[in-house]
């Protein structure tokens, strides 16, 4: 009786492995992922606004649906749309995105109840909502219409001058408005705009492009003085244009922060691509040369700087525009406590502009300093995402580019948690996803469907090879 040929069980072992691979690489298995945190993310939505009306109008009502359900269902419609163009896309970016949105409406309406109870007529968390569709409506056309973002590589020194122009757009006569004591925003219609939250989107754009082509003159080319390579003009250039626009927005539209956001997002990439210290020691001493000579020219930045350092003092705290929002906020934050008073059970409405610019101190004050921890840690979690996406990639270009998206969000939540806890100078800047305004929404849901995008092109470059 002849033997089986010992290599027949082998040959059946390995077609089934290839079965199972093939199979494994139909089903998505991140959009599964991403199904079930987005539900998670659902319920914890739900979760906080009723939680909001038991504790501040002691009953349920229909309304609770107007804040939670446009939110759901355009996730939702995001989810089945990466089920059909994006299957490799991240699976944890959008339900962190969603579960920060949803805080955030939460929040709002929360203050909103706050101002109805004393009689007010300014409401935000209808507008928030109506902002939030929108721009999740637009990061739905990119992901549908957006086959691949390497087309932008085309387009780096128009997305340098069309960002330098949105950043500019409000020094215009007869279209910028002052808001707030800064001069960033447009009125188009009755409508105003911040068009330096897209100007962010563009100049990374930008960023990424110059820096893969001129990467290695920055790095290698140029003359010796005092031991150091110095670049030449020609590279230089692009580079002395970005500081003064920066020092344009802080002098013409008083804002140290958003000047501070685009230079800072400039050295970042321009140290990853080259791994030049060098440039970000030098970049660091223009900036705050240029901040300290505002200081003493520029009463507006040396009243923000004043404020910062001592926001207790009497003089600070009764100046008009002076400290007694953040000292509010201060106050705020230690009423938290370690645990918080619960949503609906503080008194965040007692500062200004709780809604948008000390949204931070409010949830600070409600969920504590552990829940402004989880706050930050979903922060860092969509950061480190947007890093790993950039890691994954294999061309420079789409690296800086990830790179940059991810660390704006990142520069952005720094500069504004860090003013209201007093770790650096208040600014005007609106915390990502979180704090009420539509621009900043706009920006960033776009930022969120470009990474998604990114993450899957990375994920089907990086897709194992079945044996």
């Amino acid at each position: 009786m002849t033997s089986p040929r010992p290599y027949s069980l082998g040959r059946a072992a390995r077609t089934e492995t290839s079965s199972i691979r093939r199979i494994v690489r139909v089903v998505p298995r991140s959009r599964n992922i991403e199904a079930m945190l987005l539900f998670f993310a659902f319920g914890i939505n739900a979760f906080e606004l009723a939680q909001v009306q038991l504790s501040t109008i002691q009953i349920y009502t229909p309304e609770i649906l107007v804040y939670w359900a446009p939110l759901a269902i355009l996730a939702l419609a995001i989810h089945a749309l990466l089920r059909g163009k994006a299957g490799e896309a991240d699976p944890l970016i959008l339900p962190i995105a969603v579960l920060i949105n949803g805080l955030g409406i939460a929040e709002i309406y929360r203050l909103d109840l706050a101002t109805k109870a004393v009689g007010g007529t300014e409401f935000f968390a209808s507008k928030q909502i109506i902002w939030t569709s929108l721009a999740m409506l637009v990061a739905f056309i990119v992901i549908r219409f957006v086959p691949s973002h390497l087309f932008l590589r085309k387009y780096v020194y128009i997305s340098m001058f069309i960002g330098i122009g949105l950043l500019l757009l409000p020094v215009v006569p007869g279209l910028g408005r002052t808001i707030n004591g800064a001069h960033l925003w447009i009125a188009i219609a009755g409508f105003t705009f911040q068009p330096g939250e897209l100007a962010k989107i563009a100049l990374t754009v930008f960023f990424a492009g110059y820096l893969v082509t001129r990467r290695e003159s920055l790095r290698l080319v140029g003359r010796k003085v005092l031991g150091v390579q110095v670049p030449r003009a020609r590279e230089l250039g692009p580079i002395l244009l970005v500081w003064v626009a920066s020092l344009l927005v802080l002098v013409l539209e008083r804002d140290l922060g958003t000047s501070l956001l685009y230079f800072g997002l400039f050295l970042v990439l321009i140290y990853v691509a080259t791994g030049r210290a060098l440039y970000v020691v030098v970049g660091v001493a223009m900036f705050v040369t240029s901040s300290l000579v505002a200081s003493q020219l520029m009463s507006y930045v040396s009243g923000r700087i004043n404020a910062w350092l001592n926001p207790f003092d009497a003089a600070n705290y009764d100046a008009v525009g002076g400290s007694y929002q953040l000292a509010q906020g201060t106050f705020g934050l230690a009423h938290g406590g370690l645990l918080g008073t619960g949503l609906g059970g503080g008194v965040p409405q007692l500062v200004p502009l709780a809604e948008s610019d000390f949204i931070i101190s409010s949830i600070g004050e409600e969920l504590g300093l552990v829940g402004l921890f989880a706050v930050l840690c979903l922060y860092l979690l969509l950061v480190a995402r947007g890093l790993r996406i950039g890691f994954n990639h294999n061309d420079d270009f789409s690296k800086l580019l990830a790179t940059g998206l991810s660390f704006v969000i990142a520069l952005q939540t720094f500069i504004v948690i860090g003013g209201v806890t007093r770790v650096v100078p208040l600014t005007g800047l609106t915390t990502p996803l979180l704090a009420a305004g539509g621009s900043s929404l706009l920006a960033n849901w776009v930022i969120i469907a470009l990474l998604l995008r990114m993450s899957d092109s990375a994920g089907k470059n990086n897709r194992a090879v079945p044996l």
